[in-house]
């Protein structure tokens, strides 16, 4: 009953940090969080704002290409023609980024948009090649092979047309990389992030305490990443203060959640300044 009274009271702290919408002006400062990754964020209450307003440096979208429409939904059954990635996450944040100077957070860090296709990869991501061109004010762009970095840096994850990516002259989006990644030789501009289920490399569910040669394990991963200029996240991770310690303390790069206010709380009173 206390957590639950506890969580309700954090997510309405959220809300009186910053304005109710992207161009309003803040009426508080909002302390970024450059480790905060909103994931499926668009099923929050307000997709993006909510993030936004907790101070999240990434947020996640997963589309789907309907009708020729890039739709902003969990399931085939969730599409609605309303919730397009345009109007949920690329109209609001361009109209923050001119709000605030050129930056999501005014004079602050970057911010990644991750875009989670569940759509066929070639056919999506040449829709959405398209959409991303419209945004080439503030997104992150790579022009033979110079990467200028941008206001919104979009990562693409899910059904990934990695060829295609990979072979554009000039393209407004990175590759979600995955541990295999690891081994290989590309870029750290094309592929900045490596993902991978936090329930396929470990066991440790956040009760007692982590077994040493995961810790090792978890640390060896992120110092491998790391010394390739390349950032960390996992999906799946227990929502759990424990779990976040421990990925704190291994110096993971994003810590993923549905709980916004939860991980807000968290950050700012664990987190080393960015």
């Amino acid at each position: 009953m206390l957590s639950r009274l506890f969580a309700s009271m954090a997510a309405v702290t959220c809300l009186f940090l910053t304005p109710l919408a992207a161009d309003e002006p803040p009426k508080k400062a909002i302390t970024p969080l450059t480790r905060a990754h909103a994931h499926n964020d668009y099923e929050h209450t307000r997709p993006l704002l909510d993030a936004l307003e907790c101070g999240f440096c990434s947020v996640e979208a997963d589309i789907w290409l309907a009708k020729g429409e890039l739709l902003v939904a969990h399931t085939l059954l969730q599409l609605n023609a309303e919730r397009t990635l345009e109007k949920l996450y690329l109209d609001p944040l361009r109209e923050r980024v001119k709000a605030n100077g050129g930056k999501v957070f005014k004079d602050g860090p970057a911010f990644y948009l991750m875009i989670d296709i569940k759509t066929n990869a070639k056919e999506t991501y040449a829709a959405l090649a398209k959409v991303l061109e419209k945004f080439a004010d503030m997104l992150t762009v790579t022009r033979e092979g110079k990467t200028e970095v941008k206001a919104v840096t979009v990562i693409i994850s899910g059904n990934r047309d990695v060829k295609t990516i990979t072979e554009q002259k000039v393209r407004y989006a990175a590759i979600d990389g995955r541990p295999a990644d690891l081994d290989g030789n590309a870029p750290a501009a094309l592929i900045p992030w490596i993902s991978q289920s936090w329930i396929v490399l470990f066991k440790w569910n956040g009760t007692g305490e982590m077994p040493a040669d995961e810790r090792k394990k978890l640390r060896d991963f992120v110092a491998k990443a790391h010394k390739q200029g390349r950032k960390v996240r996992f999906w799946a991770t227990p929502e759990r203060v424990e779990v976040w310690k421990e990925l704190l303390a291994a110096d993971v790069d994003f810590l993923n959640t549905d709980k916004l206010a939860d991980l807000r709380k968290f950050l700012r009173e664990n987190a080393p300044k960015p």
